[in-house]
């Protein structure tokens, strides 16, 4: 299942990514992966959900992002829920290319069927494409 939180800055959105990410901890049997960009909720989080600083890794673009999570969901099969923030700080405000990696990203985790995956979006959701309207929170 893929969820999206949308909403213009200082509207909630990693408040709201937080309380989801540790509401996740306390009820799940597998892992909790919780990508971030910067290490902003390292405090906030549960340390049992691992939380990852993508700029670590020098991933701009969606093409690059779609190939950061596949790679992290191929990695680790016991991942039941995987949250990424500020997902147009990393991939840009291009929304073809994100409703693409979208789309994409639904392929592969309705493949597993078991994980669920949170994007945090920051704008207004008229915005975005219609194909992505229905994952909206």
């Amino acid at each position: 299942m893929m969820k999206l939180i949308v909403g213009n800055k200082g509207s909630g959105k990693t408040k709201t990514l937080i309380k989801m990410v540790n509401d996740a901890v306390a009820v799940t049997k597998g892992n909790v992966v919780c990508v971030e960009k910067g290490s902003v909720m390292t405090f906030d989080i549960n340390y049992k959900a691992r939380l990852i600083d993508i700029d670590h890794y020098d991933v701009m673009g969606y093409d690059a992002l779609y190939g950061f999570l596949t790679g992290i969901l191929a990695g680790n099969y016991d991942i039941t829920h995987l949250f990424v923030d500020a997902t147009l700080r990393i991939g840009g405000r291009d929304y073809v290319a994100l409703a693409d990696m979208l789309a994409k990203m639904k392929k592969v985790v309705s493949e597993r069927g078991d994980t669920e995956l949170v994007f945090t979006i920051s704008c207004d959701k008229s915005e975005l494409p219609e194909s992505v309207q229905d994952m909206i929170l």
